[in-house]
């Protein structure tokens, strides 16, 4: 399968994406007008993340264009961030019940920036501690 984010060997992304394992619920969905589907309970695990939004997986299927809001956990207590997230993707994954989505924040204040900095260095200190190697 082609990777659509990639033209000629080079990356479209705008922010580089980093690995993540972080377990969120889905409770409530809203869109911007007035819009919304409550109680609906939907657990994903979010497989990565970047400056720009999120990717993770459930096994419900949740509407394109929709909205949720969440607290997102990186590294320290301190490192939460409260952020809303619209879904802009949705792909059900070969041999499996669940869909992998794409999202993106929806007004994250660029001053957070330094939480996905900070993620990524800590990210980059765990690897080189796996294979051995000092970072200093």
């Amino acid at each position: 399968m082609k990777n659509k984010n990639i033209k000629n060997g080079i990356e479209k992304r705008r922010y580089k994406r980093l690995k993540a394992d972080l377990k969120l619920n889905v409770s409530n969905l809203f869109k911007q007008n007035n819009v919304n589907i409550r109680n609906i309970d939907s657990p994903i695990t979010v497989t990565d993340i970047s400056k720009s939004g999120i990717g993770f997986r459930s096994k419900s299927i949740l509407p394109i264009d929709f909205y949720f809001n969440a607290a997102l956990k990186l590294g320290s207590e301190e490192d939460v961030i409260y952020c809303v997230i619209k879904i802009i993707r949705c792909q059900p994954l070969d041999n499996s019940d669940l869909y992998a989505y794409g999202c993106e924040f929806v007004g994250l204040a660029p001053i957070l920036n330094y939480i996905f900095d900070e993620y990524e260095l800590e990210l980059g200190k765990a690897e080189a501690a796996e294979a051995g190697e000092t970072t200093e």
